[in-house]
C-alpha cells in the first residue's frame, strides 16, 4: 500500500492549522510542516499532532518553499494543502484508491469563501493537489505543479476561508509585480494580479491588468474563461464599458455553456444601458436571456466557477428585472425559487413585497 504525506508552508497560522490538520488526520500517514517564522502557538499546535516540523528562511519564493517542504516528505504521494484550507468531505477511500492506481495528479475541487458586497459568496475551482514523490512546482507567487502526468479531477472537497479576512494583498502584489517584470507577456500574472487589486477596490489598475491579460490571452488556457468573465466585470467597477459588447461577441461561441459567462452579460447589459439609455435601451431584452440561459445550464463543474450563477443567484436577478420592469407576479415566483435556496437578498424582496 502506498503512503501519503500532508505537505504545508505555514507563518503565524495558529487560528485555522488545527482544523486543518484534524479534516486529514485519518487520511495521511505523515505530516510535514515547514515554518517560515511563526511567533505565534503555531508549532506548538503541530507538535500535538507529532508533525515533523522543518525550519525555513522565506526568500520570497513559494515554489522554492514548497519544493523545500516536498523534499523532506518520506511518502510514496504528496497531499499538499494550506493551513486555511480543509477537507471538507468523506474522501479518504477515494484518495487511498487514487494514489494505489496509476501515476497521475489529482485535481481536489477547492470552494472559496469570500467577500460579495456584505454576503459571503463561494467559488469553486479545481486545483493539482495529490501527486507522487518526485512531482515539485515552479513559480514565485501562484506556483504551479510541473508534470507531464495526466490531471484527473477526484472526489476531494476543500474548503478556504482565506479571502474572507486576509491581509496577503500587500505581500502578494509586489512578488506579482516581480513576475510581471520578469515575465511581461505572460496573461496568467495580469490576471492574478488583478485579482489581488480587486480584493483592494483598486478597480482602475485591476481593468488595466485584466485589459492586459485579456490581449494577451492564447485562447487555450485553462483560465481563460474566467480572465473574461473578471475583465467584464471590471468593465462594470470601473465605468470602462465601452469593449464590452465587442468582448462578448467574440467570446460567447466558446463560452456559451458557462454560466458565470452569461451572467455577467446580463450585468453588463444593465449596467450599459444605465449608462447610456438611448443607445442601449434595445439591450433589456438581453438581460432577461442571459439569466434565463444561466437557469438552462444550471451550476457547473466544467469551469471555475461561482456558486450560484446557475441557480439561486441568477433566480435573484431575474426576480429583480421582472420587479422593476412590472412584472410582479414573475418577480415573486422567482424570488420565491431563489429563496428556496436559503439565498437572504431574495428572502429580504419577498418581505418587502
Amino acid at each position: 500500500m502506498k503512503t501519503l504525506s500532508l505537505v504545508m508552508i505555514v507563518k503565524n497560522e495558529e487560528a485555522v492549522l488545527g482544523r486543518c490538520l484534524d479534516s486529514v488526520k485519518d487520511i495521511v500517514d505523515e505530516f510535514v510542516i515547514v515554518d517560515s517564522g511563526s511567533t505565534d502557538r503555531t508549532k506548538e499546535i503541530a507538535l500535538s499532532y507529532n508533525a515533523n516540523i522543518y525550519d525555513y528562511v522565506w526568500s520570497n519564493h513559494f515554489a522554492d518553499a514548497r519544493n523545500f517542504a516536498l523534499s523532506q516528505s518520506k511518502s510514496d504521494w504528496n497531499l499538499v494543502l494550506d493551513a486555511d484550507e480543509y477537507i471538507m468531505n468523506d474522501c479518504a477511500e477515494e484518495i487511498k484508491a487514487f494514489i494505489n492506481g496509476n501515476p497521475a495528479i489529482g485535481r481536489v475541487k477547492r470552494i472559496d469563501a469570500f467577500k460579495d458586497k456584505e454576503e459571503i459568496a463561494y467559488a469553486q475551482c479545481f486545483i493539482s493537489r495529490l501527486f507522487p514523490k518526485g512531482v515539485f512546482y515552479e513559480g514565485r507567487i501562484h506556483e504551479q505543479v510541473v508534470s507531464d502526468l495526466p490531471r484527473i479531477k477526484i472526489n476531494v472537497e476543500v474548503g478556504h476561508d482565506g479571502y474572507v479576512e486576509s491581509l496577503r494583498t500587500q505581500r502578494n502584489v509586489p512578488l506579482l509585480l516581480m513576475e510581471i517584470q520578469a515575465h511581461p507577456n505572460h496573461p496568467y500574472y495580469h490576471y492574478q494580479i488583478a485579482k489581488e487589486y480587486r480584493g483592494i477596490e483598486n478597480f482602475e489598475l485591476c481593468h488595466h491588468h485584466l485589459a492586459e491579460a485579456y490581449i494577451l490571452l492564447k485562447r487555450n488556457e485553462n483560465y481563460h474563461p474566467n480572465v473574461v468573465v473578471d475583465y467584464l466585470y471590471a468593465m462594470i467597477s470601473s465605468k470602462e464599458l465601452d469593449k464590452g459588447l465587442a468582448v462578448i461577441e467574440a467570446e460567447t461561441p466558446k463560452l456559451n455553456d458557462f454560466p458565470d459567462f452569461h451572467f455577467v452579460c446580463g450585468q453588463y447589459y444593465l449596467d450599459l444601458i444605465l449608462n447610456d439609455t438611448a443607445n442601449h435601451a434595445h439591450l433589456l431584452p438581453l438581460i432577461e436571456q442571459s439569466y434565463l440561459k444561466c437557469l438552462q445550464l444550471g451550476e457547473t463543474d466544467r469551469y471555475d466557477s461561482v456558486l450560484g450563477t446557475g441557480s439561486f443567484s441568477a433566480l435573484h436577478n431575474l426576480g429583480v428585472f421582472y420587479e422593476v420592469t412590472g412584472q410582479i407576479d414573475k418577480a415573486i415566483a422567482y424570488y420565491r425559487e431563489a429563496a428556496s435556496y436559503e439565498y437572504a437578498p431574495s428572502e429580504n424582496r419577498l418581505k418587502a413585497l
